[in-house]
């Protein structure tokens, strides 16, 4: 039998687990990607995201997110065990727990938690070495796991290296146009690409390519902004107030951030942004007060209304399917959404509901 020829368009880590997910399913895959795979110049979520493997708050969102984040979550342990094994590289995945400080619904909190044998505790916010302005009523959930994003880039393009994953890095596509089905794809430079599929899987890009076939797929590149510290004493464990979050790394670094900024694909810092994280940081940790900052980068995530991504086949072009618009939550939910593409793009039993991630036309 044939192999299969799919093209995935983007690598990042919802690209790079879409086209891993392809392969072992004995697809022959060609990964294209506009900058370069697991660079730390891309200006993509997937490298400059903080790693948290959890949705932060989800007893805020709905069922079809929390359906991608719970399957993600619990694929990562096997992911990074099976990436250290074949490529040598580890990906410093870590059970280091998250400390919720006030102000956030506690009894929700607690009923989703419940409903979901999530572990949750009430505990004081000095008892784990941090300071709270709302109050000393925290919350901890010790089951919560956090990644380093470029260590699992890097471990990803590896893996597709090995297992003879075409990568078509520095290469450009042009937007597509309207086809009742789709066998080409012209790149910028005047190439054609041939395949039997194709998934687009790139991210905040994603509607630039598809804007003149699906007006609908509603996507826009949303800035986050962090700040890196190697403060003399870390932390030892996430700490989420407010939509702002300290991570610690296994190395001593602490990561604080990040931004929400509808500024397009502006992937630039600001010392307004700079100031706004040091204060927030220093005010949960004053002991970094004083402290350099070591790094200072932006991302771009593929924000969406509800943080509902598309994972569907095109509404009205054949051969091709979406994996897009995961906007803050593309590293938890991506083994979950490149399951469901793969299984889309094969004829497979979908392994969870995929109604609601239907592109509409």
């Amino acid at each position: 039998m044939t192999k299969q020829k799919v093209i995935v368009v983007g690598g990042g880590i919802v690209g790079c687990m879409t086209a891993m997910a392809l392969v072992k399913r004995g697809c022959s895959v060609t990964i294209v990607e506009r900058n370069q795979i697991a660079s730390q110049n891309s200006g993509e979520s997937s490298w400059a995201g903080g790693g948290i493997i959890f949705p932060l708050l989800p007893w805020m969102y709905s069922a079809p997110v929390n359906a991608l984040t719970n399957s993600g979550a619990n694929a990562y342990k096997a992911l990074s065990q099976q990436l250290q094994h074949e490529t040598g590289i580890g990906c410093d995945f870590d059970q280091s727990g998250m400390l919720l400080l006030p102000n956030f619904d506690a009894e929700a909190a607690q009923t989703w938690c419940a409903q979901n044998q999530l572990p949750i505790q009430a505990v004081k916010a000095s008892a784990f070495g941090v300071q709270s302005s709302g109050g000393e009523n925290a919350h901890w959930l010790p089951t919560v796991c956090q990644i380093r994003p470029p260590f699992l880039m890097q471990a990803l393009r590896q893996w597709l290296i090995q297992n003879k994953v075409t990568m078509l890095e520095r290469t450009e596509l042009v937007p597509l146009k309207q086809t009742s089905e789709l066998n080409t794809w012209q790149t910028v430079n005047g190439g054609t690409l041939a395949a039997d599929q194709f998934v687009v899987t790139s991210g905040a890009w994603s509607f630039e390519l598809l804007k003149d076939t699906s007006a609908k797929l509603n996507i826009k590149p949303m800035r986050g902004q962090i700040l890196l510290y190697k403060p003399q004493k870390n932390l030892e464990q996430i700490v989420f107030k407010e939509g702002f979050y300290l991570i610690p790394r296994r190395d001593g670094h602490l990561l604080a951030g990040s931004t929400l900024e509808d500024v397009g694909f502006d992937t630039g810092v600001t010392e307004a942004v700079r100031n706004e994280i040091s204060a927030k940081a220093e005010a949960i940790m004053p002991a970094l007060k004083g402290m350099p900052i070591i790094k200072h980068w932006s991302g771009l995530r593929p924000g969406t209304p509800d943080n509902l991504p598309t994972i569907s086949a095109h509404p009205t072009i054949k051969n091709l399917y979406l994996n897009t618009g995961h906007f803050r939550y593309g590293l938890t939910m991506a083994p979950a959404s490149a399951a469901l593409v793969a299984a889309l793009v094969l004829g497979e039993t979908s392994p969870l509901d995929v109604t609601p991630y239907v592109c509409k036309k």
